[in-house]
């Protein structure tokens, strides 16, 4: 019998959305997206593998140099290699350390001796080489440190001897200071002199040229407390920094280095997970983290998926159910049929696209990027100008408004101005993905704050996208458990979803009584004989076939029909037992979530296939302001160009590939329920990795906290370099004091940056 084509009140519209349409291409984003892995152990001085670039007709090395920190060594190796024959594009990933080089060249013999010659050590990559930073990464040897100590006692013997004998020039002072300069500022130094080859105005141009600026007016004691206090504040920085990099590198580590596979003996043991098959079982005990994605074939337990998508609740699992890996197995053994290798789980899609749009310039970085291109030429030019005019034209003392010269090379370097916009993004994206959130790029991290508008899909997005049982009317002489045990009965002979949802809201199936004499009615319903009393589950057709369609039963229909419900009839030939009303159910957060966007000022529009009283019911439900009902894929495309015309800046949530057009259209598009997903995550730009609709509001004040940052940084790194640009005027400032406002300024950057971090790990 073809109980699959089970018939009912009225015949279920699913929504156009679930019409599925091929998949655009993602929104083009800036940059190369780079693989961004890395090694701590130095490869071969080998060339690596050539894989193919985003620039046409070209290829593309990708090389690590752990010592590129920030925008000085960028501007560097840029001067050095943008000109040279055969390179056509360079791209910089400065929080992971990561050059791409997009060549012609058939060997990359020259590329790689120009880094070495301006002391950048290249390690070839490969192009799917995995990230392994080394923790001490950004930290000193004992031979450096020792050195360090030298220079720093050497100074302070310098300006203490200096100090009590008023002599800034003496031969013990000069021999102090050279000592001083020679142990703990000859790296400085050495880029000074790589900078002034490649005419790079970097921060060790300036601050060599400030040491001998103050070795040729004769102070030798802050010529080597500079140099001592630059290489001590400079060794902070990196470790500031490398606990922004650390921190998305950190979720990589959340999955095990092993996983519990049987041997060819039966007996279980760990084995490395690079050594696991797709297709092996794996074993899982409570409390153990799941090594790699799977399915579960035995076992049931609850598993916290926070890591993966900032649940705060642990999940049900039991066989059939996928898994993923970085979570934790909370209470029962489970054997599991891995799905994915180590590389290519969710939670290394998920940190290899944050790795990727740290490559990605977001609009913050890109206008200080260019600020900074023609700030510090400008600001070199007036500090010569300050030393030179006032003594030629007022006559003023030359040495005095040398050295003011000199703080204000100092000062002028704009690392903490650069370095605060990546930090920070950085520091977003990663407390995103703590939250579930996978953002694709900076950009639309940025752009979260300026939405106006969302689009909602209806149905799996506002609703759970499978009908369920809402109501149960018993008419008189019956009861709702006997309404619900006779079409359980009834309809698990069929696989329709409504008949699916009638099942699932009954009794267990042990519980079910048998059917006999079963038939499905086309365009009516179901038919079948209990203990030898004939059953009918149907529309209001089939009731009135069978005289049942009484004026109660009308009122009944007539009112759940104008809630938009699908009603069904169980009934006998003698009249009417009880009406089931089904309907597509709201997700649990999805008013509570539309709540907030709207306290956040704004405007939420439902766009949907299914029709308009349906529509108008859920919105009401939920609090969606405008509704738009009936529409085919193309059709929401054009109301996402209206609400862009209408609002601005417009977002579209949908399931990642019924609504692609839609999605790829919208100013942000998000994605529902990504985990596993390999569509959604490539299509939207940002992916809510499991079906919480809270995560949308909470993605826009993140959004709203990181552009405050970023507000804040930028102001700070300005009006700083401001205030000591007077006080070098006025001869207030010293040459110690502009280095520890200069690198003090990045280190607060980086620590307000870093803020965004706090909090961001879902319990």
């Amino acid at each position: 019998m073809p109980h699959d084509s089970h018939n009912h009140a009225q015949d279920h519209k699913h929504d156009h959305e679930h019409a599925h349409e091929p998949s655009p291409a993602p929104k083009a984003a800036s940059c190369c997206a780079s693989q961004h892995a890395c090694s701590s152990t130095p490869a071969a001085p080998s060339a690596p593998a050539l894989p193919s670039a985003p620039i046409y007709g070209a290829s593309t090395a990708k090389y690590r140099i752990a010592n590129m920190d920030c925008p000085t060594e960028e501007r560097l190796i840029r001067n050095k290699l943008a000109n040279m024959a055969g390179v056509v594009g360079l791209d910089f990933n400065l929080m992971n350390r990561v050059l791409d080089v997009h060549h012609t060249l058939p060997s990359l013999a020259t590329v790689e001796a120009a880094l070495h010659g301006i002391g950048m050590q290249a390690i070839p990559m490969e192009a799917d080489a995995v990230v392994a930073r080394d923790p001490a990464e950004g930290g000193l040897s004992g031979l450096q440190k020792a050195l360090l100590a030298v220079s720093g006692l050497a100074a302070a013997g310098a300006e203490a001897l200096a100090w009590t004998t008023h002599e800034d020039s003496s031969p013990l002072v000069i021999a102090l200071a050279l000592l001083s300069i020679a142990t703990g500022g000859w790296p400085t130094l050495k880029k000074g002199w790589i900078a002034l080859k490649t005419f790079t105005l970097n921060i060790n141009f300036l601050m060599s040229l400030a040491v001998f600026g103050a070795i040729a007016i004769g102070q030798w004691p802050e010529a080597a407390m500079v140099i001592f206090l630059f290489a001590i504040a400079e060794l902070i920085e990196g470790l500031s920094l490398n606990r922004a990099r650390n921190a998305v590198q950190s979720l990589m580590q959340l999955a095990p280095d092993t996983a519990t596979v049987a041997d060819a003996s039966g007996a279980w043991g760990p084995v490395n997970v690079s050594t696991v098959a797709i297709g092996t079982v794996m074993r899982v005990k409570p409390g153990e983290r799941i090594a790699l994605d799977g399915i579960v074939q035995s076992g049931e337990s609850s598993v916290n998926q926070a890591p993966i998508t900032g649940e705060s609740m642990p999940v049900d699992k039991a066989v059939g159910d996928v898994v993923y890996a970085g979570t934790i197995n909370e209470r029962g053994l489970l054997d599991v049929t891995v799905t994915a290798n180590s590389g290519n789980s969710t939670l290394a899609k998920i940190v290899k696209v944050i790795e990727e749009t740290q490559g990605k310039q977001a609009p913050t970085q890109r206008f200080v990027d260019n600020f900074a291109r023609y700030y510090t030429p400008a600001v070199v030019v007036f500090a010569i100008l300050v030393a030179v005019l006032p003594p030629l034209l007022f006559g003023a003392p030359i040495m005095a408004w040398v050295y003011k010269a000199l703080v204000m090379l100092v000062i002028a370097c704009p690392c903490a101005l650069v370095i605060s916009t990546p930090v920070t993004v950085v520091s977003g994206l990663t407390a995103a993905a703590r939250r579930g959130i996978l953002v694709k790029g900076g950009q639309f991290l940025e752009t979260g704050y300026r939405i106006k508008a969302i689009a909602v899909d209806k149905t799996g997005t506002l609703t759970m996208g499978k009908p369920a049982v809402t109501d149960v009317v018993a008419l008189e002489g019956s009861d709702r458990d006997t309404i619900l045990l006779l079409a359980a009965s009834l309809d698990a002979n069929s696989a329709h979803p409504l008949a699916a949802a009638i099942v699932k809201a009954g009794p267990p199936a042990s519980s079910h009584l048998p059917v006999t004499q079963f038939a499905a009615l086309h365009g009516r319903g179901v038919r079948g004989s209990i203990d030898g009393q004939t059953y009918y589950l149907g529309n209001a057709r089939l009731m009135a076939e069978l005289n049942a369609l009484t004026p109660e039963l009308q009122a009944i229909l007539a009112r759940l029909e104008q809630q938009a419900y699908t009603a069904m009839v169980l009934a006998t030939s003698a009249g009417a037992l009880g009406v089931i009303a089904v309907a597509d159910v709201l997700r649990p957060t999805a008013a509570s979530a539309i709540d907030r966007l709207n306290a956040l000022g704004v405007t939420t529009v439902m766009l949907t296939g299914d029709n308009l009283l349906t529509a108008q019911r859920i919105a009401a439900e939920v609090g969606v302001g405008m509704v738009k009902a009936e529409l085919l894929p193309e059709n929401k495309l054009d109301e996402i160009k209206a609400l862009q015309q209408q609002f601005g800046v417009v977002a579209m949530l949908g399931d990642g590939v019924n609504d692609a057009p839609a999605l790829a259209q919208a100013d942000i598009g998000f994605a529902m329920g990504a985990a596993g997903s390999d569509t959604a995550i490539e299509t939207a730009d940002v992916a809510l990795m499991d079906d919480e609709l809270g995560k949308l509001p909470e993605f826009i004040s993140l959004s709203q906290r990181t552009r405050s940052i970023l507000v804040q940084n930028i102001s700070f790194a300005i009006g700083i370099k401001a205030v000591f640009f007077g006080l070098a005027l006025a001869g207030m400032a010293t040459l110690w004091m502009a280095v520890f406002a200069d690198v003090g300024a990045s280190l607060l950057v980086v620590a307000n940056g870093l803020r965004l971090l706090r909090g961001s790990k879902p319990k």
